[in-house]
């Protein structure tokens, strides 16, 4: 047997050497979570007739389940990419919500005003936070909707998938206003999934997460961290939009594309590439929103679809007879079916840089609850809103695997069977 002595060893032997004895282990990534995403109705409020123009509001919602507190408490929240900070609605409160009580958890912590969150982290808010009569925290929040909440900054565990996140920062609403409040509505606030410091995805330390929306009853899924769905083919990517210097109309932590172009039935609308590149104050971004139901045009874009719809739907759809019924105040383009019929319709396509979203079928189409026979186009007008940017809704991402790569700065989509992947989900199988 030969026997080396360390002086006849190369340094760089003698190093790999070390690296054999000694191996370094590499960054573990964390397991990825699979919730069941459901797609949840939420009663509209009471509203006086005549309802030819509504408060803008959302019917439906996307809705996972998880567990936030010591005991944990079971709780539903509405998956929001569109926002920062996730709220809960705490006691007391004045509305009638499943809720989550502060008072029953040991590990819940209400953040004092010189706390570092307070006063550093929550810089990317749409209004920024504030220091309460008790030296608290205070947030204050309102969404599209209309709707409103605010209460104190606070911190608490958060368990979800077999995952447990200690001192996860989140808002608990102590009072609130719904456009959508009902006894019916079993949601307990917000989850904050967008680019923020304070989201809940960047609190997680996840770089990733993807979702697939079912058009059916039944369930879809929502993966946090890396996923490869073993059903959908190659996902198209396109990249996120930043801006570097604070635009007054621009949103930097939103999930921002670029839309170049929409085409109907193969024909490309005429309209220039300039008006749809976000304006010296930020106005005109294209944002990807689960928390917004259907998707929201700038003015003079929407108008150009709604004029070339009408002109290729002409003799294949009846347009409803009352021209001054808008649907949710930014929905002017509704049709009537005497016996609910939908005939085959030309789709439309959103043309981004790198990839394209093609919205065809039922999804075309949402039929008005509250009048028999109107449906009505699932394309508005942002400006009656008012919104100053393009949105895409949920409405127009189901059946879709939709992928958030923050790693690579860039968002995903290909078309997928989302009520196969939330059954597969539910069956304990690999999605």
């Amino acid at each position: 047997m030969t026997i080396f002595t360390l002086h006849q060893i190369s340094p760089w032997s003698f190093f790999l050497f070390l690296c054999l004895l000694f191996p370094t282990s590499e960054p573990s990534t964390p397991k990825p979570i699979f919730l069941p995403l459901q797609t949840m109705k939420i009663p509209s409020m009471n509203l006086p007739k005549p309802t030819s123009k509504l408060l803008f509001r959302y019917n439906y919602s996307l809705v996972v389940p998880l567990k936030v507190g010591t005991p944990p408490q079971e709780i539903s929240m509405v998956v929001d990419t569109g926002s920062e900070l996730s709220y809960l609605e705490c006691l007391p409160s004045e509305s009638n919500l499943t809720i989550f009580n502060p008072n029953a958890s040991s590990s819940y912590y209400a953040l004092p005003c010189d706390s570092d969150t307070c006063k550093n982290k929550s810089r990317d808010l749409p209004s920024p936070t504030i220091c309460d009569s008790n030296k608290l925290c205070h947030f204050a929040q309102s969404y599209a909707d209309g709707s409103t909440c605010e209460g104190n900054v606070a911190t608490d565990t958060v368990s979800l998938g077999g995952l447990t996140v200690p001192n996860l920062v989140f808002g608990c609403a102590t009072s609130s206003y719904s456009s959508t409040k009902d006894d019916g509505r079993t949601t307990a606030g917000i989850m904050g999934m967008n680019r923020g410091s304070l989201s809940f995805i960047s609190q997680m330390g996840f770089r990733r997460f993807s979702y697939c929306i079912s058009d059916r009853s039944s369930s879809g899924v929502l993966v946090i961290g890396d996923s490869d769905p073993v059903f959908v083919r190659a996902l198209n990517y396109t990249p996120l939009v930043d801006i570097s210097l604070p635009l007054p109309y621009f949103d930097r932590v939103a999930y921002s594309v670029q839309l170049i172009g929409i085409r109907v039935a193969g024909k490309v609308l005429p309209l220039p590439k300039s008006v749809f590149v976000p304006d010296h104050t930020g106005a005109g971004q294209t944002m990807v929103d689960s928390g917004t139901q259907f998707t929201l045009l700038l003015g003079p874009v929407y108008t150009a679809l709604k004029n070339e719809y009408l002109q290729q739907t002409k003799g294949l759809l009846k347009v409803y007879e009352d021209s001054s019924y808008v649907f949710q105040g930014a929905f002017d383009l509704c049709y009537r079916s005497e016996d609910g019929a939908i005939p085959s319709l030309p789709p439309v396509v959103l043309m981004f840089r790198g990839a394209e979203m093609v919205v065809s079928g039922e999804r075309l189409l949402y039929r008005v609850p509250a009048l028999a026979g109107v449906s009505c186009f699932t394309f508005g007008n942002s400006d009656l809103v008012p919104v100053e940017a393009y949105i895409i809704g949920h409405h127009h991402q189901q059946n879709m695997w939709v992928e958030y790569d923050l790693e690579r700065s860039r968002l995903g989509f290909g078309p997928a069977r989302c009520d196969l992947a939330g059954q597969r989900l539910a069956q304990g199988l690999r999605v």
